[in-house]
């Protein structure tokens, strides 16, 4: 990704969440401590994948910094979201964090062999959450050509 791309904007996020509840928890939980960044809610792991590959409604959708997903989605599981990603030359690089409900050693398993940023589950531990979120901003303002204070 080019540099000049990032010049000062805010950070992208795609946060895939069927649940309004958790959805609002999560957007609430940014604003609190001044993440910067812009946010799109996706409801299903089927319009997440038209959405990551810019299908039909989403073709001019942002490439996201980050993915927040959630496992059990409608329409398409969010393991097969997350396998999916991973095996995408072109979307894989993008850190992601599993935010779930799910307390199968087997998903967590699964998840480290795909190599997420984190594994959160449900209901969440905001201040570690948050705290993942501002070091993966951290890292994403390292790539970041900041604006000139000039």
């Amino acid at each position: 990704m080019k540099k000049n791309a990032l010049v000062g904007r805010p950070m992208e996020i795609l946060l895939i969440e069927d649940d309004f509840h958790d959805a609002r928890l999560t957007m609430t939980s940014l604003k609190e401590r001044k993440v910067e960044n812009r946010l799109t809610l996706i409801r299903d792991g089927k319009e997440a994948m038209e959405f990551l590959h810019q299908e039909k409604r989403f073709c001019q959708a942002p490439r996201p910094d980050l993915i927040l997903l959630d496992l059990s989605l409608p329409k398409k599981d969010g393991r097969e979201v997350l396998t999916e990603i991973k095996s995408d030359e072109n979307l894989q690089s993008i850190p992601i964090v599993i935010l779930t409900g799910s307390m199968s050693e087997e998903d967590r398993l699964r998840a480290e062999q795909l190599q997420v940023e984190g594994y959160i589950t449900k209901p969440v531990d905001y201040e570690h959450f948050l705290a993942l979120i501002e070091e993966l901003t951290r890292h994403w303002r390292e790539d970041v050509i900041l604006p000139s204070t000039s």
